[in-house]
């Protein structure tokens, strides 16, 4: 695994340090070292089965909803080790949101989706304020400010996916994790969610995974390209190639699987 310096000057959020991550017996990735930067994009790149949403959802401890789950090795959020037995996994998602794949707004009201979180949380300020500000974030206020009472179904794709961006960040996260938010998206909806993350990126620290490569080259600052290899049981095992500016890894890449990758050869 090759990764350069450049974070010397940039605030490190998460640290991993030779991650590694098993379901029951089945050891799904290995020994994954990574810096991430604070306010910036950083993607996520490889084949299917390399372990990228795996890696994701260990970030803010979702993998824990899966019983056969265990990690090894340290990842820590801010110097802070996420996986000690005095972390409360349901704090660390209130600090670090998710996007996932596919819009899944609540069978709720536009404004009582963007509410949710701050209710359960007892929210003390200002509810209208929140939702108005947060749907700004998004990007969607001018479309939906004179139907907030619209169920949240009756927006289109890209508008949900929106949706669920200002759900979560109403929240008010440091970090939103983004599990391929665009692949059920039509490319002018996606444009509006890459144009999203650049403006967001200014708040919040964001990582992608991501299965277009054009994709990373528009949003992400860094990227990390993952590929798996075949083991000794018949199934694959997720493994870390290349973690670099974004511009070097589908430009001048050190490994050449990456480069076999970033060009279409393979993937």
């Amino acid at each position: 695994m090759v990764q350069n310096n450049s974070l010397a000057k940039t605030e490190t959020v998460f640290k991993t340090e030779k991650i590694n991550i098993f379901y029951g017996n089945y050891h799904a990735v290995r020994d994954v070292d990574l810096e991430i930067p604070k306010n910036q994009v950083t993607a996520f790149i490889g084949p299917s089965g390399c372990g990228k949403s795996t890696i994701l959802r260990c970030f803010n401890r979702l993998n824990d909803l899966i019983n056969s789950f265990r990690l090894e090795g340290k990842l820590t959020y801010h110097g802070q080790d996420l996986y000690t037995s005095d972390i409360d996994p349901v704090e660390v998602r209130k600090r670090i949101g998710m996007v996932f794949q596919r819009p899944n707004p609540f069978p709720k009201s536009i404004y009582d989706n963007v509410a949710y979180g701050a209710r359960v949380n007892n929210y003390k300020g200002d509810l209208d304020q929140l939702v108005e500000e947060s749907l700004k974030g998004a990007v969607l206020w001018d479309e939906v400010k004179d139907k907030l009472n619209a169920n949240g179904f009756s927006l289109s794709g890209g508008q949900q996916q929106r949706l669920c961006i200002a759900r979560t960040i109403a929240a008010k996260p440091e970090v939103v994790l983004m599990d391929e938010p665009c692949s059920a998206l039509d490319p002018i909806s996606t444009l509006k969610i890459e144009q999203l993350m650049n403006e967001l990126k200014q708040q919040y620290t964001i990582i992608i995974v991501t299965h277009n490569m054009q994709q990373a080259t528009r949003v992400a600052d860094r990227t990390a390209f993952f590929n798996a290899e075949p083991t000794d049981k018949g199934g694959k095992i997720g493994y870390l190639v290349e973690y670099d500016d974004t511009q070097v890894i589908f430009g001048n890449p050190k490994e050449k699987s990456t480069m076999e990758y970033v060009s279409g050869r393979f993937g």
